[in-house]
């Protein structure tokens, strides 16, 4: 087995996987100052003249590339930061699976091959695994959080030295708001903010453990530039997550700027979700439309909602700043609009009042403008897990 390299004085190669992802999209602006960045792709182009593009397919043998291209590839790559996940629920289990899996096999093999370090980007709602009601009512979440505890595994038996990292919910940019993609919690939220959600299943003092994007990729960046090899780091708000409670309040409250403030949704327990919500939603009178939605978000906070705290790294040794509960409220409206600026948000409605600024770490200076790339806030721009 190769000799683990050292890192050149200058600019060292990264590999990265899933690129054109939401923390993809954040890492590329993270990284791409003082690394070379080689992006795997398989379908979606990131044509971004910051990083090399190679054509690949994580799910194919020695991912798709010739003997000689690999090993040339292998030859190049200092580092590996394995993004690409496949996170649509909607897919079958079996896929999902399959992709998380054996891409994460595929990646740890050419990592092996290059004698480089891997961060693996996990999440860290492999804490919360469904109950056996919830697993045969949502396969994909259940698919999903059970392949990425598997290739954590994989990742610890690897033969070369990895790094788990586990990212709660990815918002979008804390500067900015934007985010590369929709995401399924996005949509929920916006929801709220047009008042088209009567009830949401969930404890009001239950964690919805969110945090930026930028913040996420800053952690990576710091923990590659520190030569961080070894280690489980949780990429998330901890104790400073915002409950669901506060949530809706502040999506109820960022609605109002626009016009009516709409009324809250109902906050079941989960018993009365199994109980109540999900066997009326399945009936046959109600319509198709709806009953998906309020799957959705079932799905989503049933996975995402948490009653005790995740642990978290952030603020730690070579692992990006810490968050506040007061700094995430001010991102969430951030986030908000930026929704509100898109398709399907409130693009229509003229804004009867501007936001506060607001700052997200305690930093001396808030953040009103996109910062430069090295803080991992991108100039233009996502979400899982986001899903």
């Amino acid at each position: 087995m190769p000799s683990w390299k050292e890192a050149p004085p200058d600019r060292p190669t990264v590999l990265l996987t899933g690129g054109s992802g939401v923390l993809g999209r954040a890492l590329i602006d993270e990284l791409a100052d003082d690394h070379r960045l080689v992006c795997l792709r398989h379908r979606t182009p990131l044509d971004d003249p910051r990083v090399e593009e190679v054509h690949a397919d994580l799910l194919r043998p020695g991912l798709g590339l010739g003997t000689a291209e690999r090993d040339r590839l292998a030859a190049r790559v200092d580092a590996v930061v394995h993004s690409a996940a496949a996170t649509n629920w909607r897919a079958a289990p079996e896929a999902i699976r399959h992709a998380n899996l054996n891409g994460t096999r595929a990646v740890l093999d050419l990592a092996e091959r290059a004698g480089a370090p891997v961060h693996h980007i996990s999440t860290a709602f492999v804490a919360n695994p469904l109950a056996p009601e919830e697993q045969e009512r949502f396969p994909g979440a259940a698919a999903y959080l059970a392949s990425k505890a598997e290739a954590e595994q994989v990742v610890r038996k690897a033969a070369v030295p990895g790094v788990i990292l586990r990212p709660s919910v990815v918002m979008g940019d804390s500067a900015t708001g934007r985010i590369a993609g929709a995401q399924g919690l996005t949509r929920a939220l916006g929801a709220i903010v047009k008042g088209q959600v009567p009830v949401l299943p969930g404890a009001p003092g239950a964690r919805i453990d969110m945090v930026p994007q930028d913040v996420v990729a800053r952690a990576v960046g710091d923990l590659l530039r520190s030569g961080v090899t070894h280690g489980e780091y949780w990429l998330t708000a901890g104790p400073e997550a915002l409950l669901q409670r506060e949530v809706v309040e502040t999506c109820l409250e960022f609605a109002a700027r626009y016009g009516p403030r709409p009324q809250p949704p109902r906050l079941l327990p989960l018993e009365s979700v199994h109980r109540l919500l999900l066997p009326l939603i399945e009936g046959p009178a109600f319509p198709e439309s709806l009953r998906r939605r309020f799957r959705t978000y079932a799905e989503l906070l049933l996975v995402f909602q948490r009653a005790l705290p995740f642990d978290s790294s952030l603020g730690g040794p070579h692992c990006g700043p810490t968050v506040t509960r007061a700094g995430l409220r001010e991102a969430l409206l951030r986030n908000l609009a930026a929704w509100a600026a898109g398709p399907g948000g409130l693009r229509q409605r003229r804004p009867r009042t501007a936001p506060r600024p607001g700052t997200l770490t305690g930093e001396p200076a808030a953040r009103t403008a996109d910062p430069p790339a090295r803080t991992g806030n991108p100039a233009a721009l996502t979400g899982e897990p986001a899903a």
